[in-house]
């Protein structure tokens, strides 16, 4: 809960300056990348959130990896800000946080669609359309495949679940049989 407060907290200050500069896909871009980088190597983020190693080193390690990524002179002072209130560890916290700011702005919401197959190119533009409209806002779709839950599809947009899996139709049944007995 606590995590969630400061990353909300970092990214509304970071979505007010990307707003000044109309910057949002850029500072996204930036924030993404770097914290992708955190999760994936262990010890970027050992070099970034251990104490043992000085501010101004970590500072400089950022830096560098900042500039690499191309990141803008903003990107690279806020990132340096985070390090110096002992925050970097919730870089992938923040960068999502920020990320739903912006699809918050924009009327989008992301979501999940989980299949037993592979959708069909024109299914997924149906399904995408149909979410669209109960939710009220453009829907982007990322789609996963699990043979588990048989049949049918689970779709999450937001808080909002749709699971008519057969997985969990053959759970439904399961239990209204063992209710009756």
């Amino acid at each position: 809960m606590k995590n969630s407060i400061l990353a909300n907290r970092y990214a509304k200050a970071l979505f007010s300056v990307a707003q000044e500069e109309n910057a949002f896909d850029e500072y996204a871009k930036s924030l993404n990348e770097i914290a992708a980088a955190m999760l994936a190597q262990p010890e970027v983020k050992d070099g970034l959130t251990n104490p043992m190693y000085p501010v101004d080193v970590r500072c400089k390690v950022m830096a560098h990896i900042a500039h690499a990524q191309g990141a803008s002179q903003v990107i690279t002072n806020f990132l340096d800000l985070v390090i110096h209130k002992k925050r970097i560890a919730f870089l992938p916290e923040i960068a999502e946080a920020f990320q739903l700011l912006i699809d918050t702005q924009r009327n989008i919401c992301q979501g999940t669609v989980v299949t037993a197959m592979p959708l069909t190119p024109e299914l997924n533009d149906k399904l995408q359309a149909t979410l669209e409209k109960i939710t009220g806002k453009k829907v982007v779709l990322s789609t996963k495949v699990d043979p588990a839950i048989l049949g049918g599809i689970i779709a999450k947009v937001g808080d909002l679940v749709l699971d008519g899996s057969i997985r969990s139709q053959l759970q439904g049944l399961k239990e209204s049989i063992k209710g009756s007995e």
